[in-house]
């Protein structure tokens, strides 16, 4: 760990309780806004895909095998 961030955390600990769980409750709702974030542009990524027809469908399960190896 760097120094910065140790001393963020020796900061942190020295909060109230309060203050501790109101930081839990901030950290907890950015990382579902990140995590948001990176499914939507999976989705975007693979619709711009399947736009293009650069995305493969098959039901046959010996062909998804294979494409999964070849990527």
């Amino acid at each position: 760990m760097n120094s910065t961030f140790e001393s963020l955390v020796d900061r942190i600990r020295a909060f109230s309780t309060e203050e501790k769980e109101e930081l839990k409750f901030i950290l907890e709702r950015s990382l579902i806004e990140e995590h948001r974030e990176q499914v939507l542009k999976s989705y975007r990524e693979s619709h711009d895909e399947m736009k293009k027809a650069k995305l493969k469908f098959s039901s046959n399960i010996a062909q998804l095998k294979k494409a999964l190896t070849e990527s």
